[in-house]
């Protein structure tokens, strides 16, 4: 397969080492700075997953830089920010059947990104194994959760299609699952990062320790009740029937299983960079307004990252 990695940061130089090292042709766009410091397209992974190097077919700053065109897939790892702005730049080096696959944070990526790739050339995929950056081009992975899913919002890809490149992620060790319910499982995701992204970033401490003291237990069961709240105005399911059932799930088995996580967000302030706030508690308070519900705690989660951003940058 012919495939291009849009970001390799944390999670895109995982995707780019393990699919390249299986044999696929893969390609990474990025910063200049980024290109620059893998110039002889070199990637490394480390952590529970073993020890595994790649080396690129090609490492450009641009799309107008690349030599291949049509590809059979392309993943968008980029933040969530840059989604509208990447998904225009692509369309040079989208083919007819070109997948393009979403695999970022927060809640709007594909909105955006729908204005620009046809909904039969779009996945969503919830991702929810751990990987830091420990230099450019060489991430560590640190946890993993469950294993990835992916799916098309409104089931407009096959589900051949979308079983095929399943099977591709699977055989290059990243477990991955199909799912005509992707939203709900990308749900999931948003309101666990808004309970713990945020949270950890600002006390600088890993995720298990939000939820052993009293003080920082009480925001995140807050987060979580008000973003209940929207999902129920806006009519949007879940596999929770309510916050009270997440939360048990939360505590007893999602919080377990990432305790020494450390937030992306923090990775991202400590690198003097913007953060996905707002796709994350951002978005929650906008729906909040949208739909008449309060989201104090979502709405001091928001101000205070930005505050720590503003911080950082002095």
């Amino acid at each position: 397969m012919k495939i291009l990695v849009y970001g390799i940061g944390a999670l895109g130089t995982v995707y780019a080492t393990l699919l390249k090292k299986k044999g696929h042709t893969v390609c990474a766009i990025d910063t200049d700075d980024v290109v620059s410091t893998v110039a002889d397209g070199m990637l490394f992974v480390t952590g529970i997953w073993g020890e595994h190097r790649a080396i690129l077919d090609e490492a450009v700053k641009s799309v107008e830089d690349l030599k291949q065109r049509d590809f059979d897939l392309i993943i968008v790892t980029v933040k969530a920010y840059n989604t509208a702005e990447v998904c225009r730049d692509l369309l040079p080096v989208l083919g007819d059947d070109t997948i393009v696959m979403l695999a970022q944070n927060g809640y709007g990526n594909y909105d955006e990104a729908v204005q620009y790739i046809p909904a039969e050339q779009l996945v969503l995929a919830r991702v929810i194994f751990g990987a830091e950056t420990l230099a450019t081009g060489f991430s560590k992975v640190s946890v993993e959760a469950d294993p990835v899913v992916i799916g098309s919002p409104d089931n407009r890809v096959p589900v051949e299609k979308l079983q095929h490149f399943a099977g591709v992620f699977t055989e290059a060790g990243i477990e991955t699952e199909i799912s005509d319910e992707i939203m709900k499982y990308l749900w999931g995701k948003i309101i666990y990062n808004c309970a713990l992204n945020p949270l950890g970033a600002i006390l600088e401490v890993p995720y298990g320790y939000l939820v052993k003291e009293d003080e920082s237990r009480v925001i995140v069961d807050d987060i979580i009740r008000e973003i209940f709240q929207v999902l129920a105005a806006m009519g949007q399911d879940t596999f929770w029937p309510d916050a009270q059932a997440y939360s048990e799930e939360f505590y007893n088995k999602l919080i377990i299983k990432t305790a020494d996580h450390h937030s992306s967000m923090l990775q991202d302030i400590n690198r003097g960079r913007k953060t996905e706030i707002e796709y994350l508690n951002g978005a929650i308070v906008r729906l909040g307004k949208q739909y008449n519900i309060d989201t104090p705690a979502n709405e001091m989660m928001r101000t205070m990252v930005h505050r720590k951003e503003q911080l950082k940058a002095i």
